[in-house]
């Protein structure tokens, strides 16, 4: 397994609406689960850098749930999720486990993943239109008597 193609499908459960993830559960017959780590809420720190590249800064904190499980097939998952949806993380981390595993990963990435990722698409170009319509143009007005008339 490709360590970027699973970064991936964690970015997309973990960014996918949550009822999403609910619906496709209650759909899907996978292997039971149990959790070695149960959700739990927590605090991490945001971290920005100056001009988008340079020295990092502390932002601020942020809430996170994160939650691991282990399938009946022995495939391990991890979920963090931000916010606080306890339901969130432990979904992302069964659907994880569920991708590694060579039986049900392939069908998951196509009947899961594909959609929720077109539906990710779908709702950042619909945010930058909505952005887009209130960007602000700036000019530069060029006064008289700086020689350029």
């Amino acid at each position: 397994m490709e360590i970027e193609k699973r970064k991936a499908w964690m970015r997309t459960l973990a960014l996918s609406d949550q009822d999403e993830l609910l619906r496709f559960a209650s759909e899907y017959s996978g292997p039971e689960y149990v959790f070695l780590r149960a959700p739990e809420i927590g605090l991490v720190m945001v971290q920005g850098r100056v001009n988008g590249d340079g020295a990092a800064f502390n932002l601020g904190e942020m809430t996170m749930v994160r939650c691991v499980v282990r399938t009946e097939t022995g495939q391990v998952g991890y979920g963090f999720v931000a916010g606080r949806s306890r339901k969130h993380a432990e979904l992302a981390a069964y659907f994880d486990a569920l991708l590694q595993d060579e039986k049900t990963g392939p069908e998951l990435e196509r009947r899961l993943i594909a959609p929720l990722d077109n539906r990710l698409l779908r709702r950042r170009m619909e945010q930058d239109a909505a952005t887009q319509t209130t960007a602000v143009d700036f000019f530069t007005l060029v006064r008289g008597e700086d020689g350029h008339e």
